[in-house]
């Protein structure tokens, strides 16, 4: 009997250190990371593309070229058609830009020239956001709506992503040989002046090209080579019959008397264009 009452114990205490091991091995662990179905990658959203904060300032201040191309790298990508459609091959025509001899090699789209091709990359730094500041999606008209940009907010022109009158007219308005005191056009009187602009630049408005857009060491060397890369930004390449009125920099002996048609111009560039390279 004693040795039965024995035995019962001894099952009742293996049965209950049985049951409690059970129990704990079901209880939830710290370090148990439970199996989660992934869930499908969401589709691209057309409305937080047009509406990312790149696209408004401040964000586009600060915004990098390759967070602008990476979803705009067709910009870069892009290629001149070998021949039009209307049969005109492309290596039998010169375009407009081909015309001063600064630029080198085949026609190339518009975005290419300003960034990537041998004469952008010497003389130019331009930025995505050099131009690009941002637009309304909503509608690209000032004053148009009661939360649209106002009609004074010169940030971009009428159904265009850039001002003109601020970016494109720097280096693409006439030549105001008028204003410089030339006896007419540069292409006529060049050689006069031994087709070297700085004959007179040397000492006048000599403090110039000093802003993160442009590469000025390398501007002033290539001025020294020959005119045609100043004229090439100064007239040369014109797409607008007016002139862009430049800051009067400030230059050593330079003259007290501000002549009548420099008298409203500023003395320095834009904020945003001055100090070292931009990212």
């Amino acid at each position: 009997m004693k040795y039965a009452v024995a035995a019962a114990a001894l099952v009742i205490a293996a049965s209950a250190a049985f049951v409690a091991w059970i129990v704990a091995g079901m209880a939830p662990r710290t370090e148990f990371v439970p199996y989660v179905e992934p869930k499908p990658a969401a589709e691209p959203s057309y409305l937080q593309a047009v509406y990312s904060p790149l696209h408004f300032r401040p964000a586009i201040d600060a915004a990098t070229d390759a967070q602008c191309l990476a979803c705009h790298r067709e910009v870069l990508e892009d290629k001149v058609r070998a021949a039009s459609p209307s049969g005109l091959k492309t290596d039998s025509l010169r375009a407009g830009y081909q015309e001063t001899p600064t630029y080198a090699g085949e026609q190339d789209t518009f975005h290419r020239r300003h960034l990537v091709t041998p004469l952008a990359q010497r003389l130019m730094n331009l930025r995505c956001n050099t131009c690009h500041q941002g637009h309304e999606p909503r509608e690209e008209a000032q004053g148009a709506a009661a939360d649209a940009p106002p009609q004074a907010d010169a940030g971009f022109t009428l159904r265009k992503q850039v001002n003109p009158e601020s970016t494109c007219l720097k280096c693409h308005g006439q030549f105001p040989w008028q204003l410089m005191g030339l006896p007419g056009p540069w292409e006529a009187h060049k050689a006069a002046f031994a087709d070297n602009c700085l004959t007179c630049h040397a000492a006048i408005r000599s403090k110039r090209h000093e802003v993160n857009y442009l590469n000025a060491a390398a501007i002033e060397q290539a001025g020294k080579e020959g005119a045609d890369a100043c004229f090439g930004c100064h007239g040369g390449r014109s797409w607008y019959g007016i002139a862009y009125s430049y800051p009067r920099t400030p230059w050593p002996e330079m003259p007290a008397e501000v002549p009548a048609w420099a008298k409203d111009r500023p003395t320095r560039s834009e904020a945003r264009f001055i100090g070292g390279a931009r990212p």
